[in-house]
């Protein structure tokens, strides 16, 4: 294990599983990860591997027993009557059969019906009514003659979910792990492994997490296809559900005003609809005039009454089209349905999630570390809903008065919902604090930005806020700075530029084909920062211009050693190949640190780079500095330019390098981005 995983099972003793085993014991089995994982946490929550190894086949041999495949319910009906009583796992929902006054299950695999259920029963689950909830329960078989009475008696009915948990535990415990430590933890609970994620990606997945602690929080993530985006609201938790096709009535949603029976919003604490965009989709104006009133108001109305919930709303669709593309021609909201794309409804979007920044799920990015039992954390994060922390940045810092009361509630809740999940032990620093501010104030401006490209009614917001010096920042988003001259564009008129917030130098523009193109003229001494997760970057447009011209170039890199390195820099040796003329050579020199355990791989790398090098006029060297004293990474040039790099060339976040068909691995500009920095100045000492 590693050294985090030790200290998760030190610290959460029967409280977390090995994410890896969910996959191990589900076979065929359609059920959610929490069912598994509920079970996986009763045998398996331990660090000890003979005892995850009994317990392993404990829960493949209950699933064998009791989980109901629906091709295998015959059988299972016939064990209930052959014994008379029998244990199942499976899908259950309640209904009131008003005509004989009495509650009536339905088994949604066993496909048996009117099941006897007492009041009781109900009243401590009334999930049961709304939906559905997986259970384990105990079925009796007694025939009767009586054609109108059912032969299936439901003798006992547990949900599966946790009954209880120590919340004062849990904050005890966050204490002793760091801030990075703890995300990770909650990385690896989801399912992902935490190496693969940046930390701009991993808020995002944590983001995702809010409307469980969140009352009345109002999301939307759209993206390309993929990327993960219903499966917390269908695996993670006994508390969220999730509608498929995003179609969905008043009544089922809201209220029967006939039978006065309430939705699923009185019954749910995150309602989430799949596949919420679509312009062609069939939508109820009416169901989107409730909502808008629910969203803003936590309130709908059956008749004269006027009722009242907390569940959270969110909607993930899929986008057709890049970013660009949507800022160029319309907008960010331009794929949902004419009538949800409505100013008035998208104003109560209290964060977008750019689901462009998520990376497509892939086999290597699920993890087989420890984490949480979702269960636990879905009954932490439900403690939660009932407790405030949007005001724990208040003392350091203040929200602009420009910014509106609707603005500063969607602000307040992200921030709220991130203190919560990061730091509920309320230990957090000011620059974390500003962090989750920047954060949570960037995912409100994305929504009003996009408004006011749709909706002329809306004025011009400066998403700005105060330290505790007085000292105002302005926010941006990410796309606001890959493409401001698409971003500050109303669709039909003249593109507004920002040019103040942003240094537009480096958009992702084609570089000139020719050597020839480029020239000292224009280059100037600069200073540039990058977002994580920004696209649009690459080699050629970095450092190209200022490697005109050069007979000579030194790159001083400690972190030239493993594969992906080494790759990198190769991608170097490519821009200096396609930019330099054909009948000039250039001699680059390789100042690094030999690897410890690979330095032999390492060699051989250098050596096979050397050969090809040879044969397109450009002449490699390196050398391993031996004092171990390198730490600074920059390049220089015989041109007078020195090139000041934080992280070296490693400034891409991970991609796959096997796959030849993707874009990310042909193009660097198709790459997400690392946060990094870069600085260009003139190195007069090196010219002269």
């Amino acid at each position: 294990m590693t050294d985090l995983d030790q200290k998760i099972n030190t610290f959460f003793p029967g409280l977390v599983v090995r994410k890896d085993l969910v996959k191990t014991v589900k076979g065929n089995a359609i059920v959610p990860s929490y069912v598994l994982e509920y079970l996986l946490g009763q045998y398996c929550a331990t660090n000890d591997e003979a005892s995850i190894q009994t317990g392993i086949e404990t829960v493949k041999e209950i699933l064998l027993k009791h989980y109901v495949h629906r091709n295998e319910a015959g059988l299972i009906r016939s064990n209930i009557k052959e014994r008379g009583r029998y244990k199942v796992i499976d899908k259950i929902s309640v209904a009131l059969n008003d005509k004989a006054d009495v509650y009536e299950a339905e088994f949604a695999n066993l496909g048996i019906k009117k099941v006897l259920v007492d009041s009781g029963t109900v009243k401590t689950h009334p999930k049961l009514l709304v939906s559905g909830v997986w259970c384990i329960a105990d079925i009796e078989y007694e025939f009767t003659e009586n054609t109108n009475t059912s032969p299936w008696i439901l003798s006992t009915l547990k949900p599966i979910q946790l009954s209880h948990f120590d919340f004062e535990g849990y904050v005890e415990a966050r204490k002793q792990f760091t801030t990075d430590e703890w995300i990770d933890l909650l990385i690896q609970s989801i399912g992902f492994n935490p190496d693969l994620f940046g930390k701009r990606s991993k808020l995002m997945q944590l983001i995702r997490l809010i409307p469980f602690c969140e009352r009345n929080y109002n999301l939307i993530e759209l993206g390309p296809k993929g990327t993960g985006k219903s499966h917390i609201y269908s695996e993670f938790s006994p508390h969220g559900i999730l509608l498929s096709g995003g179609e969905v009535t008043v009544p089922k949603l809201f209220v029967n005003n006939a039978s006065g029976k309430v939705g699923l919003v009185g019954y749910w604490d995150v309602v989430a609809f799949d596949e919420f965009a679509g312009k062609q989709k069939r939508v109820d104006k009416s169901l989107v005039d409730i909502m808008k009133n629910y969203m803003a108001n936590k309130s709908f109305s059956r008749g004269v009454e006027t009722l009242g919930a907390e569940a959270s709303m969110v909607f993930v669709g899929n986008t057709q089209h890049n970013v660009p593309y949507m800022l160029k021609h319309s907008d960010l909201f331009e794929e949902l349905p004419s009538k949800f794309y409505d100013s008035a409804f998208l104003d109560r979007i209290h964060f977008y999630i750019p689901g462009w920044e998520v990376d497509i799920i892939r086999g290597e990015m699920f993890s087989s570390g420890y984490g949480f039992v979702v269960d636990y954390l879905a009954e932490i994060l439900r403690a939660f809903r009932s407790r405030d922390y949007s005001d724990r940045y208040k003392e350091q810092f203040s929200l602009s008065s420009d910014i509106s009361t609707r603005d500063k509630d969607g602000i307040n809740k992200t921030f709220s919902g991130l203190m919560k999940i990061l730091f509920p032990h309320n230990e957090a620093t000011t620059q974390e604090v500003e962090e989750l501010l920047k954060f949570a104030i960037e995912g409100r401006k994305r929504v009003k930005d996009q408004l006011m490209r749709i909706d002329s009614t809306y004025s011009p917001v400066q998403f700005i806020y105060f330290d505790g010096s007085n000292h105002s920042k302005s926010v941006t988003t990410l796309e606001e700075e890959e493409y401001p001259h698409y971003y500050h564009k109303i669709v039909g008129e003249v593109s507004i530029e920002n040019s103040a917030l942003v240094d537009t130098s480096l958009q992702s523009t084609p570089v000139p084909q020719e050597a020839t193109a480029l020239t000292n003229v224009d280059l100037k001494e600069k200073h540039l920062t990058f977002q994580e997760n920004q696209r649009g970057v690459s080699f050629d447009t970095l450092f190209a211009p200022y490697l005109s011209g050069a007979k000579r170039i030194i790159v001083t890199d400690p972190y030239i050693r493993l594969f992906y390195q080494v790759r990198n820099f190769m991608e170097f040796l490519e821009t200096i190949v396609k930019y330099k003329d054909f009948e000039e050579e250039v001699s680059v020199h390789l100042v690094t640190a030999e690897d410890d355990f690979k330095s032999i791989q390492q060699q051989e790398y250098f050596e096979r780079i050397q050969e090809s090098c040879n044969t397109v006029g450009i002449n490699f060297t390196w050398t391993f500095d031996k004092s171990g004293t390198i730490h600074a990474r920059h390049i220089t040039t015989d041109c007078g330019w020195k090139i000041l790099l934080d992280r070296g060339l490693d400034i891409f976040q991970h991609y796959d390098m096997n796959d030849t068909f993707a874009f990310a691995n042909r193009l660097q500009q198709f790459r997400a981005c690392k946060a990094f920095e870069i600085t260009f100045v003139k190195d007069q000492v090196l010219r002269d």
